[in-house]
């Protein structure tokens, strides 16, 4: 156990978050929490940390455990660069490296205390071995490279950092020191699809526990064998990832419901004879059975989801059949090219997913898309008949002086009144008195759901998202994917939420950070595993024509006549060969080595740990070959010396 919390009550003020939650984290678990905005998600973390105390229950942590809290706001010491903030996770063995370092200063001085010294280093060198140190700079560095630290942003001062930058740099940090339990509050949020993949690998190795809040589903399906749900106060345990949760969940609604509905007419019946017999003949049968009522243990019925929005799309003017025309096209800035050779067709009814790096120019490509910005080449062509909305991810289209019913009325038609407007703004859960609140008061999940009832109230019939599901939590992000998938118009959509890709693309536009694009038709997954399987037909390409690869003779030499089989004529034969065929051999093995060692020293390496793991092996292969090629030059040069 690494810790627990029992019967667990928490409050702020008259908002009971925490009532009766009961959780235990064991070593090695890797658990996601799920749970609406508000929940008490991120408090169970704070009560784990000792940041806050539960009002009733037990909170206890193991002895001496070590825990790892990704914050939400990181900073770093001043003065400190990407690099030097990356290493700080590892204080105790840099102490050790400087400590040595001082040892060697006094070897050569050669005073009387030599041995003392020798002595000192030799237990100083063992602990640096024992603890990974000559690993843990390269540790540092293929993380920082996973998570989208380039080499050449190593010595940026960490004060200049934008807020996600920081948090990815403190993600990195928190990662190099491998706590007992990682608590990890939406570490995907700042982080593109290139990196929630590495993430996703790395923590698919990761040998201690981990705890995550994720609103981001594919996520948790790929990192997480067990899902807690915190609902209503408790905190509910169910066996696989999110995907297994999903199905466990309903099935154990069902079940609990066919129980309360029993009990229901158990009670039912009871009650009856109870009211028919308590004067009676059963008198004393009647008053057994009431007493068995009263200590009766109530199943509760399942309670419906609280609400999640109503997303639903109205009914929009038809456009044209060919709504979006983009050839050969060029974004970006006149001293800056973000995206080239961008080409496709977006029919009516479809939905172009858009994904990259973040600084790909997703954004830009919109905004050119849009107008705002100048294309720098090729042809962006709008279709017949076509309106279109955007959905800003800063959401900059909503005015913070504004009242929410007044920022609606801002696409509203002339004639429409208070109530239609109160009614609309329900139904994306601003109720009552809310729709009188100020848009700067808004949270930023708020804020995202007013942006999207201003563009569905405002009937267009092409939608322009970018990252519509930023600020939304699981059901939300659920409820929006639906009304998506039934809109009769075309949407254009960023996104980093695959399992939101999954539900409503039918294209990808994928950029990659340095200029190219490439289109796909297809969802996201299906993008994914078409990209995967074009590495591994050129993975096999390159192997078949690498001169450098380890391939056997340059040049087939005649081998001498054996008779019978098996391993000794196998090393007979092999024996016989001439010594200079075998060097031949060995220069191709150093060379194939040599070639594996810089492939595995390439950034690019280093960011795909399967790609790393692929390489790896490969290396390790042609080291046993190479030694195997030592061996059978020693025994050709005795032969040959015979």
């Amino acid at each position: 156990m690494l810790f627990r919390l029992t019967d667990v009550y928490k409050s702020y003020g008259a908002q009971d978050v925490l009532r009766g939650a009961s959780l235990q984290i064991n070593p090695g678990e890797h658990v996601g929490l799920v749970g609406r905005n508000g929940a008490g998600k991120t408090t169970l973390f704070r009560l784990v940390t000792g940041e806050e105390s539960a009002d009733r229950g037990d909170v206890v942590r193991a002895r001496g455990v070590k825990l790892g809290l990704l914050e939400q706001h990181v900073d770093f010491e001043p003065g400190t660069t990407v690099h030097e903030a990356a290493l700080a996770a590892f204080g105790q063995l840099q102490s050790i490296e400087h400590e040595m370092h001082e040892l060697e200063h006094r070897m050569a001085e050669a005073g009387d205390d030599l041995e003392a010294v020798l002595e000192r280093y030799s237990d100083l060198q063992h602990e640096f071995e024992r603890q990974g140190g000559f690993e843990y700079a390269a540790r540092a560095e293929a993380i920082l490279q996973g998570l989208g630290f380039e080499r050449e942003t190593w010595a940026t001062p960490c004060e200049i950092l934008s807020g996600g930058q920081k948090n990815r740099l403190g993600l990195a940090r928190l990662l190099l020191a491998e706590p007992d339990v990682l608590l990890l509050d939406e570490p995907t949020n700042h982080l593109d699809v290139a990196a929630v993949e590495w993430l996703e690998e790395f923590l698919a190795a990761y040998k201690s526990a981990y705890v995550i809040i994720s609103h981001d589903r594919y996520f948790l399906d790929r990192a997480c064998t067990r899902i807690v749900e915190v609902e209503l106060g408790k905190a509910v345990s169910y066996k696989g990832n999110y995907s297994h949760f999903l199905v466990e969940r309903e099935e154990q609604r069902e079940i609990q419901q066919r129980a309360y509905e029993n009990q229901r007419h158990l009670i039912a019946k009871t009650e009856e004879f109870i009211r028919r017999n308590l004067a009676g003949q059963k008198t004393k049968q009647a008053k057994s059975r009431r007493t068995m009522l009263q200590k009766l243990d109530r199943i509760e019925a399942v309670r419906p989801d609280a609400p999640q929005g109503n997303f639903q799309m109205q009914k929009v003017e038809r456009a044209g059949a060919y709504v979006l025309t983009v050839k050969d096209a060029a974004v970006g800035y006149p001293e800056n090219l973000l995206a080239s050779d961008i080409e496709f067709v977006l029919k009516r009814g479809e939905c172009l997913g858009i994904i990259g790096p973040n600084g790909s120019g997703k954004t830009t490509f919109l905004k050119t898309v849009l107008g705002k910005l100048p294309q720098l080449a090729g042809e962006i062509r709008w279709g017949t008949n076509v309106s279109v909305g955007y959905y800003a991810q800063q959401l900059d289209d909503l005015d913070d002086r504004n009242e929410l019913i007044m920022e609606l009325r801002r696409v509203a038609p002339s004639t429409a009144t208070a109530g239609e407007l109160r009614g609309f703004l329900a139904r994306f859960l601003f109720t009552g008195d809310d729709v009188y609140k100020h848009v700067r008061d808004l949270s930023g999940g708020e804020k995202g759901r007013l942006a999207l009832a201003k563009l569905i109230y405002s009937n267009v019939n092409v939608l322009v998202l970018d990252e519509p599901t930023n600020h939304l939590d699981i059901p939300s992000r659920e409820a929006l994917e639906e009304a998506l998938d039934a809109y009769d118009g075309t949407i254009i959509t960023i996104s980093h939420d695959r399992y939101f890709l999954d539900r409503v693309t039918t294209q990808i536009l994928a950029l990659d950070g340095e200029g190219g694009a490439e289109h796909h038709d297809g969802d996201y997954t299906e993008y994914h595993d078409w990209k995967a399987a074009r590495r591994v037909a050129e993975a096999a390409k390159a192997a078949d024509v690498d001169p450098s690869a380890d391939k056997g003779p340059r040049e087939p030499q005649p081998q001498p006549k054996q008779r019978g089989g098996g391993k000794d004529s196998k090393k007979k034969g092999a024996a016989a060969r001439d010594p200079r065929a075998v060097e031949d051999d060995i220069a191709a093995a150093e060379q194939r080595l040599a070639s594996l060692a810089e492939e595995m020293a390439k950034p690019e390496t280093a960011r795909d740990p399967a790609r790393l793991s692929r390489v790896n092996g490969d290396y390790e292969q042609a080291e046993a070959r190479l030694r195997e090629l030592y061996e059978e030059w020693e025994r050709a040069a005795e032969g040959a010396s015979a």
